[in-house]
């Protein structure tokens, strides 16, 4: 008989199977993207009902299997219920789940990816932040954890680190402003400094600033290009988005 461990982690898709159960992937602590089948989970009387649906997080005790897991309990210490009351903030968190998955590996270190994710549908349940402002963030975050991202703290062209002015899409970085002669766009210091804050901050440290509106316009301008050159993927959920975004 296999062993009962205990895993620290979200449900990021979940599809029925049979009459009763469901397939549930989560993203893990200690083993990264896994995936595992939770019987009678939709019976109506099933402790698994709740547990097992979207951004459920907790600890989910299973058994391992030879190419998946047994899902018998789960303790479930937040459903993120708020974004369930409104339309586009549950969008949002769909996207966010979705993009997760695209990173996420099984039997990796995806501790940061997990904590980041958390952080994330948390900042999308505050009415206080803008909820654009939070997918790229997230977004951005998502490819530093994962290795893939912009140089944004010396000149792609000359490696200096003094008076960054702008940025190339090219060599997918800073450039300064000597270098701006030789093309590039020009970006607004407070630009280059949102991209290096998201780099190089803790995420408990993200979800801590605002921008004005002509930042907001330049930052979003480049993850948009960032995302469809690094991430080879179409999101349904961020089709939608941007049916909303509108």
């Amino acid at each position: 008989m296999s062993d009962r461990i205990e895993l620290t982690g979200m449900v990021i898709s979940s599809i029925p199977m049979g009459e009763y159960d469901r397939r549930i992937v989560l993203l893990t602590k200690e083993r990264g993207k896994i995936s595992g089948f939770a019987k009678g989970a939709r019976r109506q009387n099933s402790p698994l009902l709740a547990a097992t649906k979207p951004f459920s997080f907790g600890t989910f005790e299973c058994f391992e299997g030879r190419s998946s897991y047994n899902i018998y309990q789960a303790q479930i210490s937040n459903y993120f219920e708020k974004l369930s009351t409104d339309f586009e903030s549950a969008y949002y968190g769909m996207y966010f789940l979705e993009f997760a998955d695209y990173y996420a590996r099984e039997n990796s270190d995806e501790k940061e990816m997990l904590k980041l994710l958390y952080a994330s549908l948390r900042a999308l349940e505050n009415p206080r932040l803008d909820k654009k402002l939070v997918r790229y963030v997230f977004e951005l975050k998502s490819m530093v954890i994962n290795g893939e991202y912009p140089e944004m703290f010396a000149c792609t062209k000359c490696g200096g680190k003094e008076n960054l002015a702008g940025y190339s899409f090219e060599k997918s970085g800073a450039l300064c402003a000597r270098c701006m002669d030789k093309g590039g766009e020009r970006l607004q210091q407070s630009t280059i400094f949102t991209m290096q804050y998201v780099i190089a901050s803790p995420v408990e440290k993200l979800y801590t600033f605002t921008v004005s509106l002509e930042v907001f316009r330049e930052f979003s301008h480049i993850q948009e290009r960032l995302r469809r050159a690094y991430v080879d993927k179409k999101f349904k959920t961020l089709e939608i988005l941007e049916t909303l975004e509108i």
